[in-house]
C-alpha cells in the first residue's frame, strides 16, 4: 500500500481534524466532490492506518490530571519489554509508552492529579520487578500540543515542494 496522500486527502484530514462531528455527505460538500469519493477515501485512509480513529480528543487536565510528566525506565533485560508493557497498561495514568535508544529503554507519558500523586503513580510504575530505574521530567507548559496537521500538508505537497 502507497503511503502516499494527496491534496483531497489533506483536505479531508483537516476538514475532520477541525469538525469530527461532521458527517459525510456534509464533508463532500464543503469539499466539492461526490458523498461515495469522501467515504472510499475515509475507507482507504482507514485501512492503511493513516486516520487511527474518529473517538474524542480528551483533555487529562480537564478531568483533573493537571500534572503531566515524562518517564524513562531502565528495564531488566531478562523479562524484556511485553511484561514491562503489560505492567504499564494496568495503570491508568500511564498514557503512552515508547520504546526508545539511549541510556533507557522506555519512554513513558504519564499524568497525576498533583505533584503529591505523581510520586504515587511513579511508585505504581515501579513496583514491577522488571523496572530497574526511572528517571522523571515533569512538564511545565505545552509550548506546541500534538499536532499532526503540518506533516499531513508537507506529505500531501511531496518532496520536492516542501
Amino acid at each position: 500500500m502507497s503511503s502516499e496522500i494527496d491534496a483531497l486527502d489533506a483536505r479531508l484530514i483537516s476538514l475532520l481534524y477541525s469538525e469530527p462531528r461532521i458527517g459525510v455527505l456534509e464533508s463532500s460538500r464543503r469539499l466539492g466532490v461526490a458523498r461515495g469519493t469522501v467515504q472510499a477515501r475515509l475507507d482507504r485512509l482507514a485501512a492503511r492506518g493513516v486516520i487511527r480513529g474518529h473517538g474524542p480528543d480528551v483533555d487529562p487536565a480537564a478531568l483533573g490530571y493537571t500534572v503531566t510528566a515524562f518517564v524513562t525506565l531502565e528495564i531488566r533485560q531478562r523479562f524484556g519489554h511485553d511484561p514491562v508493557s503489560t505492567h504499564l497498561k494496568a495503570i491508568p495514568e500511564v498514557l503512552e509508552v515508547h520504546t526508545i535508544t539511549g541510556s533507557g529503554d522506555l519512554m513513558c507519558r504519564i499524568v497525576a492529579r498533583s505533584n503529591a500523586d505523581l510520586q504515587r503513580v511513579i511508585d505504581r510504575v515501579m513496583s514491577f520487578e522488571g523496572i530497574v530505574r526511572s528517571s522523571t521530567i515533569i512538564a511545565l507548559e505545552s509550548q506546541i500540543p500534538y499536532r499532526v496537521l503540518p506533516l499531513v500538508a508537507a506529505a500531501a505537497a511531496g518532496p520536492g515542494d516542501r
